[in-house]
């Protein structure tokens, strides 16, 4: 494996690279995502049941306690109590912003990785090849065991551009639909809430 990593040449270290920060990337993200669901629906309830009970004081002082996007959305809205629906919509809908924005933090630059990967993995095909060229060019036809390295160096770069790639899209499609549906989630949460403090 080692020998195959190395017969790649320079932009195999590259490609490996990205591999380990993708997989990272999608290692936090799904840990950050299960912790926010294990949250939701629990705080969901909790929080209704005080406002059921008319207990805000309760309400608020979970909301404040909990680290969650939910709990953050909440404890404005439920600060608000007795405003108007669109006021606590409104509320709801920047504070849900920033909550969405933070649950698709790294996914863009998993979408890179996974975009530029099989781009170093081409260049890799280009350099093994000029390699290939400049032997003919010094050597006439060249020896195949001559040639063989820069088309060795180009076929392996290519495999592994391919190898990397395939996986990121896959786990960034992955993790753009799990994002996506926790913002659902936290959206028909937050709106249940909001109908509950309304004026």
């Amino acid at each position: 494996m080692i020998d195959f990593f190395t017969r790649g040449g320079p932009l195999m270290y590259p490609l490996l690279l990205c591999s380990v920060i993708g997989w990272a990337i999608f290692m936090e993200r799904l840990f950050a995502f299960i912790k926010v669901r294990r949250h939701l629906k629990p705080l969901y309830r909790t929080v209704k049941s005080y406002i059921q009970d008319d207990d805000l004081t309760k309400a608020i002082d979970l909301c404040a306690e909990v680290k969650s996007p939910l709990a953050r959305i909440l404890l404005v809205v439920v600060k608000n109590h007795g405003s108007k629906r669109s006021y606590l919509k409104s509320l709801a809908e920047e504070i849900g912003e920033r909550e969405a924005v933070s649950l698709q933090r790294y996914l863009g630059l998993l979408g890179t990785i996974a975009n530029i990967s099989p781009l170093l993995g081409l260049l890799g095909t280009v350099l093994g090849m000029i390699k290939a060229f400049n032997v003919m060019a010094t050597q006439g036809m060249g020896t195949p065991a001559t040639l063989g390295g820069g088309i060795s160096e180009a076929l392996i770069t290519t495999a592994a551009g391919l190898t990397v790639a395939v996986p990121m899209l896959l786990l960034h499609r992955y993790l753009s639909g799990r994002s996506e549906g926790l913002i659902l989630e936290l959206e028909e949460a937050t709106m249940k809430i909001v109908d509950l403090v309304e004026e």
